[in-house]
């Protein structure tokens, strides 16, 4: 007599099994591509945005509050100064200063060894401005000499060469090169800042918030929840007490408070986010430690002479992580809640950092006007980020409930 092999005996351990039905949860799957997608838009970063500058913050009025899908002819002309090269892993982290600068133009003219350009204005008032061409197309020294002779033009450029060229040569470079179209997929901000470069740098804080936030609660909460669940006793009461001191404070009212203790900052907001959320992980982590303990393994455990530390975190933990890592999850989420909260308050995220918080906070007040988009987007943002992990935790704790099975 056969007896029926069971549909997921192949697959091998509870995990691989938790992830079979995970994968097949479509909901929770798509969130989690969703996430894997923006994480990884948010690590490649400055290598995608449209602004290349330094914490996305190049500036220019004449740009400001335009409408998304807005295309706009600009000049990019060498600055006079030193821009210093940077590796494409600096660019990854930290961007890079334009070496142009930029200035939006409506209409300009080629004349001899000169540009003149009218500036972009949306009430058609833009001013008249003349640049050397060879200012556009290299950078000088403040007393550079141009030496012209007929169609010929020599001058030395900031770093000490003496170019010798022609003006026709000039012009056509400058067509070519120095003139060209910027399009803002999703306008700018009242600054001139392409929206879309600040919600893709902004994810970076977000994801990170989360990251870091629930890395801290973790290791906070498993250790207290692991040695009141596992020791009992006056260490339970003890620690049971200290959690609901903690439990009892709001939890925003706590984070505001942390984050006036660490000052304001990128990284003193993971902390202050971290060090507020561990209570639920400890909450957790005792009870099931409390269940746990008095089970066969754990007694043959102690008759073997284990240590109570190899007890706790090498048998005990790993059958506890299931809850743990569903509410890690909902955790996700807060923390990103939190974050933009803090920054949408000032005492987040400082600028010109940006995050999906201060973005809300900077626009806001265009809600009302024909700007809306501008606080609407990254509210989005955030809600889409949050829905996101709150499917994810939904998935996990309908894979990981082995009564549901079928």
């Amino acid at each position: 007599m056969f007896l029926r092999k069971h549909k997921y005996d192949s697959t091998g351990s509870l995990s691989k099994l938790a992830w079979v039905r995970f994968h097949k949860n479509g909901v929770a799957f798509a969130a989690l591509l969703f996430i894997g997608f923006v994480s990884f838009i948010g690590i490649i970063g400055y290598w995608v945005t449209p602004d290349k500058s330094p914490m996305v913050n190049e500036q220019n009025l004449l740009l400001a509050t335009l409408r998304p899908g807005s295309k706009v002819m600009v000049l990019k002309v060498h600055k006079n100064q030193e821009i210093p090269p940077r590796n494409i892993f600096h660019l990854l982290l930290f961007g890079q200063e334009n070496k142009y600068s930029i200035y939006p133009i409506s209409s300009f003219i080629i004349s001899g060894d000169s540009i003149r350009i009218k500036e972009f204005s949306k009430d058609a008032t833009g001013l008249e401005k003349a640049f050397l061409l060879a200012n556009v197309c290299f950078p000088l020294t403040e007393n550079a000499k141009l030496i012209v002779v007929g169609n010929r033009i020599s001058f030395t450029t900031l770093d000490g060469k003496t170019i010798i060229t022609t003006t026709d040569v000039l012009k056509k470079q400058v067509l070519a090169e120095n003139i060209i179209y910027k399009t803002f997929i999703l306008g700018t901000d009242r600054y001139g800042r392409d929206v879309l470069s600040q919600l893709i740098i902004g994810s970076r804080v977000s994801i990170s918030v989360g990251f870091i936030s629930v890395a801290i609660s973790l290791l906070i909460g498993i250790f207290l929840g692991a040695i009141a669940g596992y020791f009992g006793g006056k260490t339970d009461a003890f620690i049971s007490w200290f959690i609901n001191v903690v439990w009892a404070v709001p939890t925003l009212l706590l984070v505001i408070a942390v984050t006036f203790a660490l000052g304001k900052g990128f990284w003193q907001v993971f902390v202050a986010v971290g060090l507020t959320m561990w209570v639920e992980v400890a909450r957790v982590v005792r009870g099931q430690f409390m269940s746990l303990r008095e089970k066969e393994f754990v007694e043959a455990a102690r008759a073997l002479g284990y240590r109570n530390f190899r007890i706790i975190f090498k048998h005990i933990l790993p059958n506890a992580m299931a809850p743990v890592i569903v509410i890690s999850a909902a955790n996700f989420a807060s923390a990103i809640l939190l974050e933009a909260g803090l920054s949408f308050l000032g005492i987040g995220v400082q600028p010109p950092m940006p995050s999906w918080g201060s973005m809300i906070k900077e626009n806001y007040a265009y809600i009302i006007l024909d700007y809306a988009y501008l606080a609407i987007l990254p509210g989005i943002a955030i809600m889409v980020m949050v829905l996101a992990f709150m499917l994810i935790g939904n998935g996990l704790r309908d894979a990981m409930d082995v009564k549901s099975e079928k």
